[in-house]
């Protein structure tokens, strides 16, 4: 088909545009990626046993919030960058904000406790464990989002790659922070917040290949 006779083809057709599916595609990506990291997160490691004590619920709840807050800006600015355009809705500085203040917030903790206490503080019991599961974890939502991404058109295959890596590695921190025993805010700065960068960077690297359309 000549590309004259496709544009005339769509001119004469009269069906509404759904504009809605976009939204409604990653809304279930979105439901279905946290249903399976929660259920791998929970099968395959197990709740951590102190979970419903009060001190670990506040642990888990700085945990939880630090991933939240990534997952709800990350997956915003995928949404946006679905669309053509959309590479120019997107606040870097905005999305670096979780990360900064976390970094801050953990070297303030490191600066207050004495320096022989830093490695433990920093390596915990898990890191290796942390390092390992949040990106296999977030594998089934990486997968999720990509399909959903997939159903609109975005322009910029990296940087859409890119934010599908960073929305499946907050929502694998979420999961796994339900399992993780290591509490200090060194270790959530630099084990969680390096293995959702590191989904990141895995994501840019895969973009490409898998949104091209």
């Amino acid at each position: 088909m000549k590309t004259e006779d496709l544009v005339a083809g769509l001119g004469r057709s009269n069906r509404p545009v759904d504009r809605g599916i976009v939204v409604r595609s990653f809304g279930i990506a979105l439901v279905v990626g946290i249903a399976l990291a929660l259920c791998a997160a929970i099968v395959l490691l197990g709740t951590r046993p102190d979970l419903a004590t009060a001190r670990t619920a506040v642990f888990v709840a700085v945990k939880l919030a630090f991933s939240t807050t990534v997952f709800a800006l990350s997956a915003l600015y995928l949404l946006r960058l679905a669309r053509p355009g959309g590479e120019y809705r997107v606040s870097p500085a905005l999305m670096a904000a979780p990360f900064v203040a976390v970094v801050g917030l953990a070297g303030a903790v490191m600066i207050m406790a004495p320096t022989s206490h830093w490695d433990r503080m920093v390596m915990g019991d898990q890191w290796l464990e942390c390092l390992v599961s949040i990106p296999i974890i977030a594998v089934a939502p990486f997968a999720a989002v990509i399909w959903a991404a997939r159903r609109a058109a975005p322009t910029d295959l990296v940087r859409a790659g890119a934010f599908a890596g960073l929305v499946a590695g907050s929502i694998s921190a979420m999961a796994y922070a339900l399992h993780c025993t290591d509490d200090s805010l060194p270790f959530v700065a630099v084990w969680y917040g390096g293995t959702i960068a590191l989904c990141t960077l895995a994501g840019a690297m895969l973009g490409p290949r898998l949104l091209r359309w």
